[in-house]
């Protein structure tokens, strides 16, 4: 994250050098060729780290594959879109969507449970010039391991993991490319490595723990992503892999009164040397429980990042998330508009619901 930002500030830096000094060199095709450097050095340099969520919680088979259908009701399906730091440059959009499902419950016994379900992830890059996509597919096993004053769960789970990264040329421009008016981007670009890249596949596993009373519920979990460590790189260089992404995440639910939740989660990722963690919580306000209805507000601290004030809603079968990410780093005092917001919406099955969802919950 370092290396992006001090890249990313670079580049603000030339874009007002140029603005202060009226220099006509530096114009729309040499920022394009810049954002393009600056998406590829930071790519290489921190190896593809995957994309982020600041509501972790609203997106978990991007968490933990042991999540995967470990969820209030039967099924689901979540919807994410992420737009990040909008300004001179627009660099970052994500959307997710993901469906999840339990199956075989008519063969298992009491207290266990089989779950699969998949999600596909793209990522937009420096206003478009760098795009990927990713999809992966998961299955997860929960069992009840204890039962006393509460009930112990343990799960495991695993996914295969599929990426593709790739450079829209369009949208960049090079200085191989400059005739001596202007940018031609028929012109070789000289830069032939980039469009070297291959599809990736890739494997996922987790943990989780839970611990569930009449009032309240804990989460623990642990997972790994890209554990064989794929080859992914833009350059011709063939002991480049992509990192394994650790994370460990933990969520903890109670019942405060009949109409109030208290809800406190946090997450912590680490891939090569990029490394962040995020915590925080909120209280849900039960409106109608007939109608699963509620309304629910929160705030989160994204270290060295941002604060992410959160606010949400559910209506039946219906779940919705707002988040704005108030910029505490150093882009904050970048020029032009550094807005961060995402969006989630959560669809489940309310024949197998049990109480009121409520303010961001991992299920």
């Amino acid at each position: 994250m370092k290396t992006s930002v001090q890249l990313f500030t670079l580049l603000l830096d030339l874009l007002r050098f140029a603005r202060q000094s009226g220099n006509t060199v530096l114009h729309a095709g040499h920022v394009r060729s810049v954002l393009v450097f600056v998406s590829i050095t930071t790519a290489c340099q921190l190896k593809a780290q995957d994309p982020n969520f600041s509501q972790f919680w609203a997106s978990p088979l991007n968490v933990n594959p042991a999540l995967t259908a470990n969820i209030n009701g039967d099924w689901r399906t979540i919807m994410n879109f992420r737009n990040q730091w909008i300004g001179p440059t627009a660099p970052y959009m994500t959307g997710t969507i993901s469906f999840d499902s339990k199956i075989l419950q008519g063969r298992l016994s009491e207290g266990q449970r089989f779950g699969a379900g998949g999600m596909l992830m793209y990522d937009k890059t420096m206003s478009g010039v760098l795009k990927s996509t990713y999809g992966s597919a998961n299955v997860s096993y929960n069992i009840l391991v204890a039962e006393g004053l509460g009930r112990h769960y343990v799960g495991a789970g695993v996914g295969l993991i599929y990426g593709h990264k790739r450079m829209d040329w369009s949208r960049a421009t090079f200085g191989e490319q400059y005739n001596g008016r202007g940018f031609d981007v028929n012109m070789p670009s000289g830069e032939s490595a980039l469009s070297n890249m291959k599809p990736y596949l890739s494997g996922s596993v987790g943990l989780t723990y839970s611990y569930q009373n009449d009032i309240a519920n804990f989460d623990f979990g642990m997972s790994a992503f890209h554990v064989n460590r794929p080859r992914q790189t833009f350059l011709k260089d063939e002991k480049e892999r992509l990192a394994t992404r650790y994370v460990v995440h933990a969520n903890y639910e109670r019942n405060l009164s009949e109409s109030v939740v208290l809800t406190t989660n946090g997450i912590y990722q680490r891939q090569t040397t990029a490394s962040y963690f995020s915590v925080g919580g909120g209280l849900g306000y039960i409106l109608d429980e007939e109608f699963n209805t509620s309304l629910s507000a929160g705030v989160w601290y994204w270290s060295k990042n941002a604060i992410v004030p959160y606010v949400g809603a559910t209506y039946k079968n219906l779940q919705l998330g707002f988040s704005y990410d108030v910029l505490i780093s150093k882009l904050k005092d970048s020029p032009g508009i550094r807005s961060t917001w995402e969006v989630s919406v959560i669809f489940r099955d309310l024949k197998e619901l049990t109480g009121v969802i409520y303010c961001p919950p991992w299920k």
